[in-house]
């Protein structure tokens, strides 16, 4: 038996996931880590490995994380759909209810509606949706869109005079505040909370302006009478309440159909020609339409479903503070992730604070003066060999400052865990070092849910930030 996992039940997943990074009973954070990427792979910087997912990668990954900060779902977190730029001469599809690998979208081919180039967003920033792309019997691939739609009107039209054939219907528009954080080269972000009342208008719009929008021509027939126009043509089906307008032409053949009411309750239609007063003969050749069905609630009315929102774009920005500055942001770092409910350190208690660090403290004292280590200092990268508790290790430098002989550290036990190599950063606060935690109690954070890694090197600096795949 075959199945698949639909993209509705991607879409419900992505639901899932934001309304509970936004539920006061969860706690997510992004996570930086791993700074000896090189001594795990020499390559690592040019050729990064493909994430690993067992039960002792986790650890790993748990052992090397530097620092976490919250995500807070307002700011934060959005769903996002392909980025498909209006340019003009471009061929578009149009939005089709029955694209699949039975029936593929045109012109792009492809087996489904998601992956087809049925919207675009424009020059500023407003997205809109391909009701008809210009297709017709005598340009069945659709027409090159000449005219870019830049209204803001509830209902479908074509935005110019260059007779293109498109109709565009006006969704939304991303507002300069997400443009700056979720705007990328492949992505668009789509409203956080399409039900506000901020988007009341496109909402109430699909519900009370008719459900159907447009009737496409497959072939016009022939020997159809007298040009003339036949009004109130039925669309049955199992809706109520469609009608069109049909046009014969001059070679008696269908010139246009448009829809005069939109009528609701459909999931399949056909025009009944005969409702209208067009009467075929026997010498007659049928003309074949295409009633197409919008999405359920009609278009506007749940715009994660039409556009298919099942991506979720993380934005966190990595930056220190005078007041916690045990963000290294001057180190290279070789991973980035999230984690779900991190726990405080010696404790039950779910994080909730905006950031954490998650290495140690260890004070330097000298062997007969306490504060022989208080103007210490240290090349880059310097490694320095230590007997500690019988205990040897190799500290690897990774900020050439040390203050008040204070340094944090992380431990990488999966490369040696037996001399326990610790990787040193700057500090701001210091444990005795006979009273070093044991790392896998979890450092200053103790693990618990680790929902994605990406093995990505990046330099990190204050304005950066990284996307985890879905």
């Amino acid at each position: 038996m075959s199945a698949i996992i639909t993209d509705q039940f991607r879409i419900l997943n992505s639901n899932n996931l934001v309304n509970s990074i936004g539920s006061t009973d969860s706690s997510y954070y992004t996570f930086v880590g791993l700074t000896n990427a090189s001594d795990y792979n020499s390559n690592w910087d040019s050729l990064p490995p493909t994430p690993i997912d067992s039960f002792n990668n986790l650890n790993d990954v748990w052992d090397t994380i530097i620092a976490l900060k919250k995500i807070n779902k307002e700011s934060d977190v959005r769903k996002v759909v392909r980025k498909i730029q209006w340019t003009s001469g471009t061929t578009y599809d149009m939005y089709r209810n029955d694209v699949s690998r039975n029936k593929t979208s045109i012109p792009s081919n492809q087996t489904n509606l998601y992956s087809s180039n049925f919207y675009v967003i424009n020059s500023e920033y407003r997205v809109y949706i391909c009701l008809n792309n210009g297709i017709n019997p005598e340009n069945n691939t659709g027409r090159p869109s000449l005219d870019e739609p830049t209204f803001t009107d509830l209902e479908p039209r074509t935005p110019g005079d260059s007779g293109d054939g498109y109709v565009w219907k006006y969704l939304y528009t991303i507002k300069p505040s997400e443009v700056v954080k979720f705007d990328s080269l492949n992505y668009i972000p789509v409203p956080l909370d399409w039900n506000s009342s901020e988007y009341d208008a496109v909402r109430e719009n699909a519900e009370t302006s008719g459900q159907l929008k447009i009737v496409t021509i497959e072939k016009r027939g022939s020997g159809l009478g007298a040009p003339r126009t036949y009004t109130n043509v039925n669309i049955v089906g199992d809706g109520t309440g469609g009608k069109a307008t049909v046009v014969v032409g001059e070679d008696s053949s269908i010139e246009s159909v448009n829809i005069t009411s939109g009528g609701s309750g459909y999931t399949y239609g056909k025009l009944d020609l005969l409702s209208g007063g067009l009467v075929l003969n026997s010498g007659s050749v049928e003309p074949i339409f295409n009633v197409i069905i919008p999405p359920p609630g009609g278009h506007g009315s749940d715009i994660y479903r039409e556009l298919g929102a099942y991506n979720i774009l993380i934005y966190s920005r990595i930056e220190n503070d005078p007041l916690n500055p045990d963000f290294v942001v001057g180190n290279k770092v070789a991973r980035v992730g999230i984690v779900k409910d991190p726990k405080k350190f010696s404790s039950n208690q779910i994080a909730t604070d905006d950031k954490y660090s998650a290495v140690y403290a260890l004070k330097l004292i000298g062997p007969t003066n306490r504060n022989d280590y208080q103007n210490a200092t240290f090349d880059n990268n310097q490694e320095i060999n230590l007997t500690l508790e019988m205990i040897d290790a190799v500290f690897s430098i990774s900020m050439p400052y040390n203050i008040f002989s204070i340094i944090n550290f992380l431990i990488s036990y999966s490369l040696n865990p037996i001399s326990s190599i610790l990787y040193i950063f700057k500090s701001k606060s210091a444990v005795d070092i006979k009273n070093l935690p044991d790392p896998h109690a979890g450092s200053k954070i103790l693990r618990d849910f680790i929902l994605a890694v990406s093995s990505i090197f990046i330099l990190l600096v204050a304005s950066k930030y990284s996307t985890v795949p879905p």
